[in-house]
């Protein structure tokens, strides 16, 4: 038995020995397998994600084959290698501009996920002073999303930066440079639903339905009975849905359609049903939209592999660009001209970039790579071989080149299609319009908040049924599809100049790149676009002109009321009320203090507003606590909730006067269920704690909270934890680092006592305040311009400028303020 025991106590012993020697091994094989189980996760979400972008992203590219050779031979097909020639355009078209600068270059100056043309105007202001509101202050640098890079001081990008901030002309030239591109995205949104969908999808898939039956009418002679033109639309989709009976039925039923001229009514209807579901958000409409491009772009695929077997696989010499050559040379000038047609199979590219805060730019990558471009360049390719039998085809060679056993199928996935690839332009509509809304260049609107998960999915009523009205005056009246074209590609390829000259800019002031990649870059992207640009200059007067048309309205109104923005921020600069007065008031300010707290909003972020001594100069009480509060939009996406206020406190404590800046992105939003005034007072009194514990260190009466927490407030606090907030101060009115003057212990432990109980009287004292009551007094500044002042002056300030104050929103709406607790203080100023 001994020897037993002992033999099995050897073997326990070897057997922990083995498992000790074995545990590494096992830890290492552990951490191997969840490496493994991470991968496998992170590549199954960069699936699901590049599947989701298929149906926000690329239904406006993916509905192009619809229109393309309809718009690029409107005079016909002369000769058939003109097909290969168009075709090869295509190609690489879709090469160089979608596939190398978008989806791998542009798409990567993102703002932190965020895309468009104020996006990247976002990123040169940080890097730049290029901003033409100048209310940014060093300590808004120091917020965790204010990337901002160095550079050497005689490097190149060094040189451009200060060229920049030179003159504040170019500064404005970049704005409205920046506006302009905006305006043209704003003009694609209404573009691209009137032209079927995103171009003349609308339009293109119910003109199918001319395929079998070409009596049916395009014009705009509406039907006396609307009710039973409807219910016979809804009954031809619901037979069209049907895999069985839709042949024989469906047809019977559109026989009855034949000269009722409902072409243009039934795009119509579309597009107010479409527009009407907008306030469901992007997540709760477009989760079904994936599906159906996905279909789509199967289907274009196949039937582009079925076409070239069936009618010509030589088209594919295409791919050759010695066919580009020979067909401008073949061509001449009706060959340039064309190109405003092929400029349309790369529409969409821009709303790319637009909708780019849904997704991470490598799940756009992977979709377009992997799906979006070969079932595109398929698709194409398709029908060029079917055209080269069929020359006489081109105004319907899509839908003429799709096999009659699937004919209708395909008809009703291209609707479908059609109407997805709208829901990208209208999403990047607004979002981009609640960029500029964010950095002062577009009048105030409501903008609702969609979805919980996504911060990016907004939806904007006012915009929602602008666009709507707008897009159906365009489909009514434009009864020829080449016209929408036209507009339409005057639009996108306007975006792609401005997207180059910025991200030249960006090239050299964020990435650093020297400048030889630059200028190639540069270069060949205006080579290419220039060259689409100059083609669509022939076709202004054939409806290029709607686009220049819309973008104009709309940069008069971006520009005049960013215009009024900035003379209202001067005038507060410029007559602000000096602390000496302040401090000659004495703590009464001159008044009688009655209880309670008042916030007076102004977009001053440092001094005191004019407002406030025309407040008190024409009442005879004020509250004993007031808090002026500055709400201001920085040039980044988004700023955290504990980094949001900053507080500090102006003149000495008996005056309980502060100053509170709430800080916002571009991307952030003011919900409902936020409660402001909360949060500011929680900052308050945050800071009148901390304050109190600098009693002992500081040689000012002043302070600020910033957004980071110091070693002054951890030693004095006793628990990091507890707020994310940086003390300082400065004799004047303005931002200083904390100093702390070497002290004794004894020094600081004595006064601490003195601290907490002036911590805690004042705390009672501004909690009984808030108890009497909170006023919240807004400024209601109206500008004239002077009598001596131009006509387009007086016109901009007096007549758009005050028409667009009085049908946006007031600050009172947007923060949620009672109405039974707000004052308005009303002045007039003339510039």
């Amino acid at each position: 038995m001994e020897i037993d025991e002992e033999n099995n106590e050897n073997k326990g012993g070897m057997w922990d020995l083995e498992q000790k020697l074995d545990q590494p091994m096992d830890e290492e094989a552990g951490r191997l397998r969840n490496m493994y189980r991470e991968k496998k996760f992170s590549t199954l979400l960069l699936l699901r994600l590049a599947y989701q972008s298929l149906g926000v992203v690329y239904g406006d590219l993916g509905t192009s084959p619809l229109y393309v050779y309809n718009n690029t031979f409107p005079r016909g097909i002369e000769d058939p290698e003109d097909v290969i020639g168009a075709l090869s355009l295509i190609i690489y078209s879709l090469t160089l501009i979608p596939l190398l600068k978008y989806v791998f270059i542009v798409c990567r100056a993102n703002d932190n996920g965020q895309g468009g043309t104020f996006a990247l105007y976002s990123l040169l202001c940080r890097q730049a002073k290029i901003n033409t509101i100048p209310n940014q202050h060093r300590t808004d640098e120091e917020l965790t999303t204010y990337s901002r890079s160095t550079f050497h001081e005689h490097s190149f990008a060094a040189k451009t930066k200060r060229w920049l901030e030179a003159y504040p002309y170019r500064k404005n030239a970049l704005l409205i440079l920046v506006v302009v591109g905006t305006c043209m995205v704003i003009g694609d949104g209404i573009l691209t639903p009137a032209i079927s969908e995103k171009f003349f999808s609308v339009l293109s898939a119910s003109g199918g339905i001319k395929v079998d039956h070409p009596k049916m009418s395009n014009g705009i002679n509406l039907p006396s009975n609307y009710l039973s033109l409807m219910c016979l639309l809804i009954t031809v989709c619901l037979l069209a849905s049907l895999s069985v009976i839709y042949d024989t039925l469906t047809k019977k039923f559109i026989i009855l359609l034949v000269d009722a001229d409902v072409v243009v009514v039934v795009a119509v209807i579309i597009l107010v049903g479409l527009f009407s579901l907008q306030h469901y958000g992007t997540d709760r409409v477009g989760w079904l939209f994936a599906p159906i491009v996905l279909l789509w772009f199967l289907l274009v695929g196949g039937i582009g592999i079925y076409n070239i077997w069936k009618y010509d696989s030589s088209v594919l010499r295409a791919f050759s660009p010695v066919y580009i050559y020979r067909y401008f040379k073949r061509g001449k000038r009706d060959g340039w001209t064309s190109l405003g047609g092929i400029m349309l199979s790369i529409t969409g590219t821009e709303a790319l970039f637009a909708d780019l805060a849904h997704f991470p730019v490598s799940a756009i990558q992977l979709a377009f790579t992997v799906i979006v471009f070969p079932c595109l360049l398929l698709a194409y390719s398709g029908q060029a071989a079917y055209l080269m039998q069929n020359t006489d085809h081109v105004v319907d060679a899509f839908y003429r080149s799709i096999p009659e056993s699937i004919y209708w199928p395909v008809f009703v996935i291209a609707t479908l299609a059609a109407i997805v690839a709208s829901q990208a332009t209208i999403s990047a509509t607004f979002s981009i319009i609640k960029q500029a809304l964010a950095l002062g260049c577009f009048p105030r609107v409501k903008v609702v908040h969609t979805s919980k998960k996504f911060l990016g999915q907004i939806y904007i009523p006012d915009i929602n049924w602008i666009l709507m009205v707008l897009c159906i005056a365009v489909t009514a009246g434009f009864k020829n599809q080449s016209q929408i074209g036209n507009a339409y590609g005057t639009a996108v390829v306007i975006v792609m100049l401005v997207t180059t000259l910025l991200m030249t800019l960006i090239m050299l002031l964020v990435w650093h790149c020297h400048w030889v990649v630059v200028l190639i870059f540069t270069v060949l992207s205006l080579v290419v676009e220039c060259t689409y640009f100059s083609a669509v200059l022939f076709k202004l007067d054939q409806g290029g002109w709607v686009p220049l048309v819309i973008a104009a309205a709309f940069l008069v109104i971006m520009y005049v009321w960013h215009y009024g923005t900035v003379k209202r921020y001067e005038f507060e600069m410029h007559s602000k009320v000096s602390m000496a007065w302040i401090l000659g008031l004495g703590p009464s300010l001159g008044l009688v203090r009655v209880p309670g707290i008042g916030l007076v909003y102004t977009e001053l972020a440092s001094g005191v507003p004019h407002i406030f001594s025309h407040f008190i100069t024409n009442l005879p009480a004020i509250h004993s606590v007031v808090v002026f509060v500055c709400v201001k939009y920085l040039p980044v996406y988004t700023v955290p909730e504990d980094e949001r206020f900053l507080v500090k406190r102006i003149g000495p404590k008996n005056y309980h006067m502060f100053r509170c800046v709430a800080r916002y992105g571009y991307k952030d939003l003011h919900k409902k269920d936020d409660d402001f005034e909360k949060k500011l007072f929680d900052n308050l009194f945050m800071f009148v704690r901390l304050d109190s514990m600098m009693d002992g260190c500081s040689d000012s009466d002043e302070y600020s909270l910033y957004g980071q927490q110091t070693q002054h407030s951890r030693d004095y606090n006793g628990n990091s934890s507890t707020a994310n907030i940086e003390l300082s101060y400065s004799s004047m009115d303005s931002i200083a680092p904390a100093k702390c003057h070497p002290q004794g212990n004894s020094t600081i432990t004595s006064s601490g006592h003195e601290s907490s109980q002036t911590e805690v009287d004042e705390l009672e004292f501004l909690n009984s305040c808030r108890d009497a009551g909170v006023v919240h007094i807004l400024g209601n500044t109206v500008i004239r311009a002077r009598r001596e002042s131009r006509f387009y002056k007086k016109l901009a300030i007096d007549y758009i400028y005050a028409f667009l104050r009085k049908i946006c929103r007031e600050n009172s709406v947007i923060f949620n303020v009672p109405h039974e607790s707000l004052l308005n203080v009303g002045q007039i100023f003339y510039v």
